[in-house]
Parts: structure tokens; C-alpha cells; sequence
């Protein structure tokens, strides 16, 4: 279970660090599990016992680009670290119990020498709980300024690199670089897991292969994701020429966290239009399904630490700034901004809003003044110099217009300023305004509000007693992650600079009551829902979503970024051939039921007819006097009949069993009376509505149903027309005997009591009334309609009619995914070989049985 890059850093630590030497302190729980057999994907080797005393500290390891530290180097080349108070990483820590070991793994913000290393790790993990994850220079240049700065960045605020001047092109090798240092985070994060109880929580799109490389290694791992950026809709995520490898491994995760449900409701597009799954919500929480593993998505906006901007705010220097601001601005409107230099902020527009303000409204000049704070840009580029640029222009040009020899009314604050001079800003600003034109995580708005609630001292500096209510206004783009959650502020378009400027009219309009009431609901919301409610319920839903991790089993497919872990019920296994024979060759009556479409020829077939080789192999089945072979499909039985004419022993169920023929000499059977379709004359008519509406779709009669297929429709028009489509059937036929289904890209009305599992159970009977009850039953099918009949023969072990003969059940699905089958094959070429496989060893020994085999024949059949 731990990686072998690990042992220099466990050589290091010493007894006051936590021991990783025995990835296991108990036994895991799927081995003491009983009926649950599983091939181990954990290393359970160490060089003493390997079963001791379960550990009782819970240990969540949270991981990210950087790790929530200070680091300096003095004059001597020293380096120094601190932990960093107002990092996000170690305030959600407040979210979890007291007894909670948080470890932490990351990169350095600065350079270490690969000489320091070993000595970085071991301080770092003994005084911080931090596992260093040290990148090569070059390596953390085209990875995190490379591939997630210029390329993922971009992308998923909505920038499409339409032409040189306006992005970076996609680069395969920053992209190989993006791949080589999330392998390396999931290199230290495999040395941070000690038990199967460990979660694991990644943070931002700079990680989204790391659940790929975890989930490889292990299979059962408990993992989340939370993106605090955007995540960009459909139509702008597929331009990516990777898009396939971040989903699936996004999807590697047990649960995925968002910040609105707009970015969660992009992320499900794109895995229903790109990879075809589908998602729907259960009792309030919404699951993809991927390979037998539900996928939870987690939509919840990060909060602030309350305490910690208030413990700020009490400061002396704190109080002193707000003191020094207000009689700075002394009867004039302090609006602010706080913003992050880059070209998504929508700080020149802001400004332009402003500029337009005072344009229309001549009594505001000399009264309205905006502060912007200007935080340091993250990344570099032409992007950010010229955001600059315009940003310098534009309030230059606003300040030399409407300014005066005492009166600016933009003032820019373009360096760095101490923390609680920024609390003292928020704290003696009437307006905040936030006008970024896309943005993931934006934390102003609620900081902004919580500094507004002020403390005694202030208030007493203000002249106020302790029962003054507080005010505050917020001026928030609606493309802002905490927009929905602040319904009190004056949501604008940025895009829109009269819109702003209507906002920042509005703003120095209002009534102090108005005021008033628009802080009380901003403050009740974000003291309730910080940052440690955040990662509570984000664990809550994390552990929620990890509960039956060990009541299936996990079978590992797919290579590099293709892999994923298809989780089955325990007795769930591959089909084994050598067996699947031997009881075929024991068995003295047998029965054989076979679907046909994604069965005996491949789903994406265009051609739709049997092969030669498909024909031959059913005859040879057929002329088994031991065995009763039927087809039994959803197909009609004109098709059925054309295709299957050469075999005229086959039995064949047409249209999910509504009609039936025992061979080709027998004719079409049907228990259900032919007189009633006249439901057909109301249904047919509302499928055609339909189908005129949604391009791509089509209506297929049969003798017993309607069919509406939509897989050449749009996914998402095509999902939302079949459940429209359902609904309207299931009012207009409420008093029809038929019932309306959805399936694969189809909506099909058929009448009451018909599916393959009642064929199949209607077909084994006749077969016991005529004194052939079947010792050997198999069935093989690869859709829905099919588990119907892997039901029907799996209860066939406890049927009294065929008692005292037990028989042997072998219901087989194609394809490895949750199935009621109890055996699976890979797919159609497995089912031909297979098929084939019975048909050669049954011939060979009738052969020998009656001499018509040479010694050679003999050598043959036993290899």
C-alpha cells in the first residue's frame, strides 16, 4: 500500500513523528468480511507483524499545488518556515473533530536544494504535518505556469485560444508535465496513508489526475475532490484535447465538490454528452453512475474562518487603520474593491461603471470614492501586463476628468499591504463591489461582511452603543461563486458598464434600514456556513459516499489515464471457461437463451445481420439433441425470421417474448390477445409530436410495441424529450393495458406482462409439462431488458417443478458492470469463442465415443 519512494523519509522522522512503517494496523475489512473474496490491492508486507492494535486517531490528509506554509531564506541561505493562519488548508481543520490527525501534502513555494531536502521533509513533517512534494525547477515551471496557468486556467474561465494573440495553444509536453507532477503528489500521498481508514481530500484543477494515479494504486482509497474555480460548460470544456483523461479521472473520486450548481451541472454535461453516463439525484444527493461506482457531486460554496477575522479586526493596528480611514473619507461614500491582478477580475470595468456613475450623476462628485486594493497577479503573461495597463489608464483618465487638487475618486492600492490593514478597508467601507466576468472561489463578499459587523471597540470610536445594527452593501457579479448564496446583494452583469453603473447608484441610494436588513441576511448566512461548516459537510458527504466501499468488489481495467475500477457484487466473477464446459458436458437436458443485439453480434455493428459463423454455431447447438436453443429478443419477428431461416431448430422469442416459435417448421405463438392495440392509435400520434420536435429521433412499430429511439438526438434535448415523452404517455394511456419504459436512448410502450424474464419462465415451463425439465440453464444478455431474464433463471435453483434436479444456473451478462448475472465475459468475440468452445468439445467427444477419432484427435482435445 505505501510507495517504495518513501523509506528515506521514514529513516528521517523520529519518535515525535507518526509511524508509516506498518500501512496497516488491523486487518482490512474486506478480508474478515464473510462471502467478500477480493484480490488485495494494498501491500500488506512490513518486517515485523503485520496485524496490530487498530489506531483510533482519525487522519485526513489534505492535498494541494502548495502547502499552507510561509517560507523565507535569510541573508545566510537559511530557509525559515511558518504555518500560514489565513490559508484556506488550515483553517478547514476547525471543520473536523478534536482528535482528527490533519496531514498535509504539497509543494514549496520556494526552492530547495535536493542536499536540504531530506532535512526540509523531516522538519516540515515532525513541527507542520506537512509532506513536502519537492519538483524540479523546470518541472514546476511548465507545470503549474505551463500547463495550469496558460492552458487549464484560461480554459476554464470560458477563454478559447482563438487565434495566437488571444491564448496559448495546447502543448502536448506541458501537458506530459501536468502528468508527471501529479504522478509525483500521488508519490507523497501514498507515503502519507497508513490504513484503509484514511481520507483523502485534493484540492483544485492543478490535481485532476491525481485520483487517477490514487485509485490505481488503490482501489478501495477514500477520495474527494473539491474545485474551487469555475468549471466551464460543455461547449468550452471539449475543446480541450485531453477533456476525456481529466473526466475519467475526475470520476476516479468518490465525491466531486463544486461551488454552484451551475459549475456541477457543466461537469455533468460533459460527462453525459462526452462519455455517455448518466447521472439523476436520490433523496437529495446527485450520483453519476461510473462502472458500478456511484459518483456523488457535493454543491457548496467555501466560507470564511469568522473567528479569525475577528480576532484580526480586535487588533490595535486594526482598530487604529479604521480610525485613520474613516476620517481620511469623512463624508464621502467608501466604496471598495479587492481584487487579484489578472484579466478574468473585471477590474477596468468596474471602473468604467464608475466613470459612467459620475458621468450621469453630477451631485455624486466630490462624495463617491473607490478604493481598489490590487493583489499581486498569480501568473505572468501579455494577459496580465495589459490588465494592468488599462486598469492604470482607465483610473487615470477618471481621476484627471472628474478629480480635483483634494479629491480622487479612484485611489489604487497596487502593492502589497499587511492583513489587517485590508480587514481595516472592509471594516470602513459603506460599498463593496466585486465585478469579476468569471470567478471560482471569491471570499471578499463574505469577508467583507463579517467585517462590517465590527466589534465594541469600533463601535465605540463611531460613537455607537452595542445595540446599533450594522449595515453594508454588496455589489457582486452574477458570474462570482458566492452569487447565489448572497441574495441581499445587487447582482450585474459585468459585461454590462450601464448595469454597474446603475448598481453603484442604487448602492448610494439606499435607506439605513435597507442597509440593515441587507447585512443582517449576508452575516446571518456567512457566520452559519464558514469554512468550517464547509468542510464538515464535505467530509460528512465524503464518508457518506464511502460507506459500501467494501461490500463489492473492485476489478481494475483500462491503461495510463484510461483507468478506472469497475466495482461488482461479491459473487460477481468472470465466466470460466473450463468450468462452464465440464457441467455443460455433465449435463443431460439443457436450455440456452441468448440475446442477440451487444449479445451474438456488437452493439455498434452497422450490419445488423448474423454472420456465417454465428449461423453455424447455432445450428451446431440446435442439432444437440440434449439442448432447447432460443433467441430472445426485443426485436420483431419478421427480422428474426429473415435472419434465422438457415436454423430450423432454433427457437426464437420475438419482441421481449410477446410472440414465440419453438423451430422454423412450428408457427408464431402469442398468449396475449391481438385485439388489443387500439392503445396504439393514442400513442402513436404523441410519439410523432415528439420525433418532429427532436431532430435525430425516430418511431419503430411493432406487432406488440412503440418504440421512440433518440440516440441520434442531442443527449441532453434528446434525455429531457424522453422524459417529457414518458410523463405525457403515461397520462394519455393511465387507463390502457400497457405500460411505458424508458431504456437505452429509447422510450417504449408495450403491453402489461411482457419481458424477457416472463418469456424465459413461460418457455422452462413448457419445457418441465413436457417432461424435459432442464438440468443445465444459461442465459447471456448485455442490456436491461436482459436482467429480467438473468432474474428469472437465478430463481430457477429454488423452483419446485424442477425438483429433485437441481440445475446448474450459468446467467452471464456481457460486459463487466452491475448486473443481476452472476458471471460476466469481456464481450461478443468472448461470447462467439465461447460458444464455439461447447460446440467442438461436445462434438469431439461424441467422436470418441463412437471411434471416430485418431490418437492425434485425442492429444488435441485434451490440450
Amino acid at each position: 500500500m505505501v510507495s517504495k519512494s518513501y523509506s528515506n523519509l521514514l529513516d528521517m522522522t523520529s519518535g515525535d513523528g507518526f509511524d508509516f512503517r506498518q500501512p496497516f494496523k488491523s486487518l482490512p475489512r474486506v478480508v474478515t468480511s464473510p462471502g467478500i473474496i477480493s484480490d488485495p490491492d494494498w501491500d500488506t508486507r512490513s518486517d515485523g507483524d503485520s496485524v496490530g492494535s487498530a489506531s483510533s486517531t482519525e487522519r485526513k490528509i489534505i492535498v494541494a499545488n502548495f502547502l499552507p506554509l510561509n517560507c523565507t531564506r535569510d541573508e545566510a541561505g537559511q530557509l525559515s518556515f511558518s504555518l500560514d493562519d489565513d490559508a484556506l488548508l488550515v483553517q478547514l481543520k476547525h471543520g473536523f473533530s478534536n482528535e482528527t490527525d490533519v496531514v498535509y501534502v504539497g509543494s514549496l513555494k520556494v526552492q530547495v536544494d535536493p542536499s536540504e531536502q531530506d532535512q526540509v521533509a523531516q522538519k516540515l513533517l515532525r513541527e507542520y504535518r506537512c509532506i513536502p512534494t519537492f519538483l524540479p525547477s523546470d518541472l514546476q515551471q511548465q507545470f503549474y505556469h505551463g500547463f495550469c496557468k496558460r492552458q487549464l486556467w484560461p480554459l476554464f474561465h470560458y477563454m478559447l485560444p482563438i487565434c495566437l494573440d488571444k491564448g496559448e495553444l495546447f502543448d502536448r509536453n506541458l501537458f506530459q508535465a501536468y502528468v508527471r507532477a501529479n504522478k509525483l503528489f500521488a508519490d507523497k500521498v501514498m507515503e502519507a496513508i497508513n490504513t484503509d481508514d484514511d481520507y483523502v481530500w485534493v484540492h483544485d484543477y492543478h490535481l485532476m489526475l491525481l485520483p487517477t494515479f490514487l485509485r490505481k494504486r488503490l482501489h478501495r482509497i477514500k477520495l474527494g475532490f473539491f474545485l474551487h474555480s469555475p468549471f466551464p460548460s460543455s461547449e468550452i470544456y471539449r475543446t480541450l484535447p485531453v477533456r476525456d483523461e481529466i473526466l475519467k479521472s475526475l470520476l476516479n473520486a468518490d465525491l466531486i465538490g463544486f461551488q454552484t450548481f451551475d459549475y456541477a451541472r457543466h461537469f455533468l454535461s460533459c460527462c453525459s454528452r462526452l462519455l455517455g453516463l448518466h447521472y439523476e439525484s436520490k433523496r437529495g444527493y446527485i450520483g453519476i453512475e461510473y462502472f458500478g461506482r456511484t459518483v456523488s457531486l457535493k454543491i457548496l460554496s467555501v466560507g470564511v474562518h469568522v473567528g479569525r477575522l475577528e480576532s484580526v479586526l480586535k487588533l490595535r493596528a486594526t482598530v487604529s487603520k479604521v480610525q485613520e480611514i474613516e476620517q481620511k473619507y469623512k463624508g464621502k461614500m467608501l466604496m471598495l474593491g479587492v481584487d487579484d491582478m489578472d484579466i478574468f477580475k473585471g477590474i477596468s470595468l468596474k471602473l468604467l461603471g464608475l466613470e459612467l456613475l459620475l458621468e450621469r450623476n453630477p451631485k455624486l462628485r466630490e462624495k463617491v470614492v473607490l478604493v481598489q486594493i490590487i493583489n499581486p497577479a498569480r501568473s505572468t503573461g501579455k494577459d496580465v501586463q495589459e490588465a494592468i495597463t488599462e486598469t492604470l489608464s482607465v483610473s487615470e483618465r477618471i481621476n484627471r476628468k472628474y478629480g480635483s487638487s483634494g479629491y480622487k475618486p479612484v485611489v489604487l492600492i497596487d502593492h502589497r499591504i499587511p492583513f489587517y490593514e485590508k480587514i481595516a478597508f472592509y471594516a470602513a467601507s459603506d460599498c463593496c463591489i466585486v465585478n469579476a466576468v468569471r470567478d471560482g472561489m471569491n471570499l471578499v463578499p463574505y469577508e467583507y461582511t463579517v467585517c462590517r459587523q465590527g466589534n465594541e471597540e469600533i463601535d465605540k470610536l463611531r460613537g455607537l452603543d452595542k445595540h446599533t445594527s450594522h449595515t453594508s452593501t454588496l455589489i457582486v457579479s452574477e458570474f462570482v461563486g458566492c452569487s447565489p448564496s448572497l441574495s441581499g446583494a445587487f447582482r450585474v452583469n459585468p459585461w454590462s458598464v450601464d448595469d454597474v453603473a446603475d448598481a453603484l447608484c442604487h448602492a448610494t441610494d439606499l435607506t439605513e434600514s435597507e442597509k440593515r436588513l441587507r447585512h443582517e441576511k449576508h452575516y446571518r448566512y456567512v457566520s452559519t456556513h464558514d469554512v468550517a461548516y464547509w468542510a464538515r459537510s464535505f467530509a460528512q458527504d465524503l464518508e457518506r459516499a464511502c460507506k459500501d466501499h467494501y461490500s463489492r468488489r473492485c476489478w481494475a481495467i483500462g491503461f495510463g489515464l484510461n483507468f478506472r475500477v469497475i466495482a461488482l457484487s461479491p459473487g460477481f466473477r468472470k465466466l470460466s471457461s473450463e468450468y462452464f464446459v465440464s457441467c455443460y458436458n455433465k449435463a443431460s437436458r439443457r436450455a440456452i437463451f441468448l440475446d442477440y443485439d451487444g449479445t451474438l453480434v456488437p452493439q455498434s455493428s452497422i450490419n445488423k445481420a448474423p454472420s456465417a459463423e454465428v449461423i453455424s454455431i447455432l445450428n451446431a447447438l440446435c442439432n444437440d439433441p440434449k439442448n432447447n436453443v432460443f433467441i430472445v429478443s426485443g426485436r420483431g419477428q419478421d427480422s428474426l425470421d429473415e435472419w434465422f431461416s438457415p436454423c430450423k431448430k432454433l427457437g426464437i422469442a420475438a419482441e421481449h417474448g410477446y410472440f414465440v416459435r419453438w423451430s422454423k417448421e412450428t408457427e408464431w405463438e402469442s398468449s396475449y390477445p391481438r385485439s388489443q392495440c387500439e392503445w396504439k392509435h393514442i400513442a402513436e400520434p404523441v410519439m410523432q409530436v415528439y420525433t418532429e420536435t427532436t431532430d435525430g429521433s425516430s418511431i419503430e412499430p411493432k406487432e406488440s410495441a412503440l418504440v421512440w429511439h433518440y440516440l441520434d438526438a442531442d443527449h441532453d434535448f434528446g434525455s429531457c424529450q424522453a422524459k417529457e415523452l414518458q410523463d405525457h404517455l403515461e397520462r394519455v394511456l393511465s387507463n390502457e393495458p400497457v405500460v411505458v419504459k424508458c431504456g437505452h436512448y429509447i422510450v417504449e410502450v408495450k403491453p402489461q406482462g411482457v419481458s424477457k424474464g416472463l418469456a424465459v419462465n413461460k418457455l422452462i415451463r413448457a419445457l418441465v409439462n413436457n417432461g424435459k425439465a432442464p438440468d443445465f440453464l444459461m442465459c447471456i444478455g448485455n442490456d436491461r431488458s436482459d436482467e429480467d431474464m438473468f432474474e428469472s433463471i437465478n430463481g430457477m435453483t429454488s423452483n419446485a417443478a424442477l425438483s429433485p434436479t437441481v440445475p446448474e444456473v450459468f446467467a452471464c451478462s456481457v460486459g463487466q458492470k452491475p448486473s443481476k448475472a452472476k458471471y460476466y465475459v469481456d464481450d461478443t468475440s468472448e461470447v462467439i469463442r465461447l460458444l464455439k468452445n461447447v460446440t467442438r468439445t461436445s462434438s469431439q467427444r461424441e467422436d470418441v465415443s463412437h471411434g471416430r477419432v485418431t490418437f492425434r484427435d485425442v492429444l488435441d482435445f485434451v490440450e
